[in-house]
């Protein structure tokens, strides 16, 4: 394999200074991690640098009354609100859970707050709240409290939801990006890209000759799965802003180690990959809505690939590459030729406006 120096690399990046909200900031790279570590973290986090939201987290674990609770939440702004295999309903409740379940917590209760356009059709309208209600009792979790707004016609975009999600971690689970070590295996439940261009072939009326649809679904069951059998898992990501790039850089960036990834061993179905060429995408920044990446010590790394494709919803899991001590904080791929590329935290994002 063709040896990176790392100490010499550089990259020209646009200019970041903007003096105001770019699309960009929204999309999961590095516009937003700025927007979020010089902006939102002082203002919330001045005189108590060891608050919960200093761990920057999809999901805050929390000590209350002897138990500890995970407190998740997010907004959910996709366009069109209806694609293969799904709606923004299901994103509404599947994302805030899978936020939960990374920190191996049993999801028990969410919120549902609704921005709407006015002119929106009920009928539409309908369907989304069918959905959430639906996919939550699925799921075993209740939707106990909410909120609506209405604003004016071309003020929205149909409908925002923003959900938040209250879980309970178990006793003796620890989870954390600081856990990941060199040696350790990386781990994906199933093959990536999915959600990310079935919004896109319904958003720009592109056919691809087979449907595409979204993976969008709950991960807590692969999560529990794994803690159950007692494999020494690390961490967990779910993969969504961003894809399987995102994930590992900001895991790398948390850690203080490096991956080295195996282009050949990452799960891309055929549609995908032939999608991602026609538009000039790479799959591993595309989001994903029901895929889990684990960061598994060496040891469990066969087991649990086992416990997965015992699973109907991880029986394409796949070991993808391995933390590293060489590199720390970079993202490398070996590619199919026997060449290797960083892989870096996207600026913004390939497709905007999916999850």
């Amino acid at each position: 394999m063709t040896q990176i120096d790392f100490q010499g690399l550089s990259c020209p990046v646009p200019l970041r200074d903007h003096p105001n909200i770019v699309m960009g900031h929204g999309g999961g790279g590095r516009l937003g991690l700025e927007l979020v570590e010089h902006l939102f973290m002082p203002a919330f986090t001045r005189g108590n640098e060891h608050a919960p939201l200093s761990e920057l987290g999809d999901c805050a674990v929390l000590a209350v009354g002897g138990a500890r609770l995970a407190f998740s939440t997010d907004s959910y702004i996709v366009r069109p609100r209806f694609f293969p295999g799904g709606n923004v309903g299901h994103l509404a409740v599947h994302g805030t859970m899978n936020d939960l379940a990374c920190s191996g917590a049993k999801p028990l209760y969410l919120s549902a707050g609704f921005i709407l356009e006015e002119g929106m059709p009920l009928d539409e309208l309908t369907v989304i709240a069918e959905t959430m209600g639906n996919a939550a009792r699925e799921c075993g979790v209740q939707i106990v409290t909410g909120d609506t707004k209405v604003v004016d016609a071309g003020k929205g975009d149909g409908v925002f939801i923003n959900t938040a999600g209250i879980g309970l971690v178990p006793a003796g689970v620890d989870l954390s990006p600081r856990n990941v070590r060199p040696g350790d295996a990386v781990i994906v439940s199933g093959p990536i890209g999915q959600h990310g261009i079935a919004v896109m072939s319904v958003r720009e009326g592109l056919e691809f000759g087979v449907d595409i649809l979204s993976d969008t679904a709950p991960i807590h069951g692969l999560v529990a799965a794994l803690l159950d059998a007692g494999i020494e898992v690390h961490a967990f990501r779910d993969p969504t802003r961003g894809g399987v790039a995102a994930t590992t850089n900001e895991i790398a960036a948390s850690s203080k180690v490096g991956f080295l990834l195996q282009e050949r061993a990452i799960p891309v179905p055929d549609a995908v990959a032939a999608a991602c060429g026609f538009l000039g995408l790479d799959p591993m920044y595309v989001a994903n809505e029901g895929r889990v990446v684990a960061f598994v010590a060496p040891q469990d790394a066969e087991r649990a690939l086992e416990i997965w494709h015992a699973r109907a919803d991880g029986a394409g899991a796949a070991r993808i590459g391995s933390a590293v001590a060489e590199h720390p904080g970079v993202v490398v791929v070996g590619t199919g030729i026997g060449g290797s590329r960083v892989l870096d935290l996207p600026l913004a994002e390939q497709l905007p406006r999916i999850c």
